[in-house]
């Protein structure tokens, strides 16, 4: 097993969700870690390794193994929070400003 898989098992048990439950809300297919943990896939992208970390409040680095756990600069996000960005980034670019203005209308502002 390679860092990356160890730690997103450790973290998703940490959380008590699945990996596969993981991978779906950040809109990757429910194999993705099984494909990591068996060696049929090799790795991950920037981006995805950046959602995985965004998901977990964690760094990258620590991710990949190449620092200890800590808390990225910005405050932890509730799962709600969480949600709610997984769900806005699988939302096409070009669509995404007319969500927020709508979001914003919603808030009166």
């Amino acid at each position: 097993m390679c860092t990356f898989y160890e730690r997103v098992a450790e973290l998703s048990a940490e959380k008590g969700v699945s990996g596969s439950r993981v991978c779906l809300d950040l809109g990757l297919s429910k194999s993705t870690l099984s494909d990591i943990k068996s060696g049929r896939k090799k790795g991950v992208s920037a981006e995805t390794a950046q959602k995985f970390a965004s998901y977990f409040g964690v760094t990258v680095g620590y991710l990949l193994g190449d620092e200890e756990k800590s808390s990225p600069s910005q405050p932890q996000l509730t799962e709600g929070e969480r949600t709610l960005l997984n769900l806005f980034r699988q939302v096409p670019k070009e669509q995404q400003e007319m969500v927020l203005q709508m979001i914003r209308a919603a808030l009166g502002k």
